[in-house]
């Protein structure tokens, strides 16, 4: 990694000598794909094929904001700075949005996390569904008194973002990190696996279950739009990955998407597929965590306005049970289904697993931990998920085990 001395004003106080590093492929995780645009490189979640097929507005905002994405790279220095360009969310008639974070980890250890300032602001009017984009600056990241000695640093970006890349400076030379070997787990999911509530780009579920598994994640979670795509199908087909789980159920009942008769072709579908990149690779069949409103209620899932302007936005599910003997989705429906076509698939593929998502946040969890808003999952739950995950998929006879043959 080739890195320039850059003659340019410090955005911080004293004199430092700013190195600049172009930022590169080779020191950023997470990302299938990498735009270049008129400010900088911007991380995407979805490569340029799946993107050409797609035209809903909710999966465009998703892909781009960068939830497991981070840089990665060696060096000595002690202080870093990082220029970005944000899109950051706001409601009509609502509060700010709190600020998305920055995640600093040197060697693997938490060392720092901040916000920036200025960016795009993309201002939706949930009432109407219309949306417009604010434009504002470039902000700069700053993290110092780092040690100084050669370590790993990693800057894990907003998992509820989007974030354009403008520049990398450090006080010494930076260096992309080797491959250490760990085994890549790739991941699909709804907004609970995107981030949701939770306090941290590092503190979002899959990504404690990763630190906690010793993998490396690429998460796919896609808020509001884990819908069986085929092209998220082909995309998680195509990804180099050691271990694959998908979560699949809550976005089908609130959207409304589809009644059972869909369902279960469109499920074998989106496993064929990904079996056509991956014929033995462990996959793991995640059904949905307990929600309330949708067990045995079909969506859609409506937002409750009633709160809004103290910052309270909750949903509420607006289907009627009676409609389930027509095929309308709940979640108690998908998970029965699920469960059913696994183990009707497992006969021919061994490597195929279920598991119930009530083992990771059921009845006894929402007693304890209530889904604030009645569909998302709060920071302490995200770790509860995250731990629980990490021991019945990445531990010992877990169907996603880290430990090797």
């Amino acid at each position: 990694m080739n890195s320039e001395h850059d003659p340019g004003p410090s955005t911080t106080p004293g004199a430092t000598d700013w190195i600049t590093t172009p930022l590169t492929a080779d020191l950023l995780r997470g990302a299938l794909d990498l735009e270049r645009t008129e400010h900088g490189l911007l991380p995407h979640r979805l490569p340029a094929r799946a993107r050409a097929q797609n035209a809903d507005g909710q999966l465009a905002m998703a892909e781009a904001q960068p939830s497991g994405v981070r840089l990665v790279f060696r060096t000595r220095a002690t202080a870093i700075e990082l220029d970005t360009l944000r899109t950051k969310m706001a409601y009509q008639g609502a509060p700010p949005r709190p600020d998305g974070l920055y995640d600093l980890l040197v060697d693997g250890r938490p060392a720092g996390r901040t916000s920036v300032t200025g960016g795009n602001v993309l201002l939706v009017d949930m009432a109407t569904g219309s949306a417009e984009t604010r434009p504002g600056p470039v902000g700069t990241v700053h993290f110092s008194g780092l040690p100084d000695r050669v370590k790993d640093v990693e800057i894990w970006l907003p998992y509820n973002e989007i974030t354009q890349l403008v520049a990398l400076r450090t006080d010494a030379p930076v260096a992309a990190v080797p491959d250490a070997g760990r085994m890549v787990w790739l991941h699909h999911g709804s907004s609970i696996s995107h981030g949701s509530n939770a306090a941290s780009p590092t503190t979002i579920w899959p990504a404690l279950a990763a630190s906690l598994g010793g993998v490396e994640l690429i998460n796919l979670g896609l808020g509001g739009s884990a819908l069986l795509d085929p092209f998220t199908a082909r995309a998680l087909r195509d990804t180099p990955a050691d271990l694959i789980s998908v979560k699949i159920g809550i976005n089908v009942v609130n959207a409304d998407l589809m009644r059972l008769r869909a369902f279960t072709p469109a499920v074998h579908g989106f496993l064929d597929t990904i079996r056509e990149g991956h014929p033995t690779t462990p996959l793991l069949v995640v059904s949905p965590i307990l929600c309330p409103i949708h067990e045995d209620t079909p969506g859609p899932a409506a937002p409750d306005f009633s709160n809004l302007s103290e910052g309270q936005l909750q949903f509420k599910a607006t289907g009627d049970p009676a409609e389930r003997a027509a095929g309308k989705l709940t979640l108690n429906v998908i998970r029965a289904e699920l469960d059913r076509i696994v183990k009707q698939r497992a006969v021919d593929d061994p490597n195929l697993h279920y598991l119930d998502g009530r083992d990771l946040y059921g009845e006894a969890d929402f007693a304890e931990l209530p889904l604030p808003d009645q569909l998302h999952p709060d920071a302490a739950t995200h770790h509860r998920i995250g731990e629980r995950f990490a021991a019945l998929a990445f531990g010992t006879g877990g169907p996603l085990t880290t430990e090797r043959a």
